[in-house]
């Protein structure tokens, strides 16, 4: 079973930047805006090798169309953990059309589910999936769950596994600090359908 996979078209907010270099690799950074029916327009980080990268020809404002997988990274800084969230570029195109945001991963919950309500009475319920990779690894994905959906899955418990299919979306928030009010970006999965698995399904 594939469990992390996303397809994305969008437009290239800039050319690709240098991010960092492991194991004698050299890896690219790039922002892709992904509009949403609403006109809203997630801003997605991407990550790719330099190789993949130098196979196309990409100029600011071009359409890209991304394949690949949502990636998670813990970043320690000034004494704190920030998690990352990114979609790692296994391939990238040129190539004009609709937009695409369309995601899918499948892992064990590993933060018990968080339940609310919105003012307007809309149901809402937050988990954290960890989702395996390569060489015993996990990736740890937000997800956001809403209506009938967010209920049902409310009622699991941590180690329950989740198949989520839906969009990664970018959420701009106020967080407050020492220095005062700061904006940061928030990246989750935003879920259109959630299965809950049995133990043998997923193995």
């Amino acid at each position: 079973m594939e469990h992390n996979s996303i397809l994305l078209r969008g437009s290239l907010q800039e050319l690709p930047q240098f991010s960092h270099e492991n194991h004698g690799r050299r890896f690219y950074r790039f922002i892709l805006e992904v509009p949403r029916l609403s006109g809203a327009i997630d801003l997605l980080p991407v990550i790719a090798r330099e190789e993949t990268v130098m196979q196309i020809d990409p100029t600011a404002g071009s359409m890209l169309t991304v394949a690949g997988q949502i990636r998670s990274h813990n970043l320690r800084r000034d004494g704190l953990r920030h998690l990352l969230i990114f979609v790692f570029a296994t391939d990238i195109l040129p190539e004009d059309g609709e937009p695409i945001n369309d995601a899918h991963i499948t892992g064990p919950i590993c933060r018990a589910p968080t339940y609310r309500r919105t003012p307007l009475g809309r149901e809402i319920c937050d988990v954290m999936l960890a989702v395996p990779r390569a060489f015993h690894r996990a990736d740890y994905l937000p997800c956001i769950l809403w209506g009938r959906t967010a209920q049902e899955v409310s009622a699991c418990q941590v180690r329950d596994r989740l198949s989520i299919h839906g969009r990664l979306q970018s959420r701009i928030y106020t967080k407050l600090t020492e220095e005062g009010a700061v904006e940061r970006t928030a990246y989750e999965l935003s879920a259109l359908t959630a299965e809950i698995l049995p133990t043998e399904e997923y193995e």
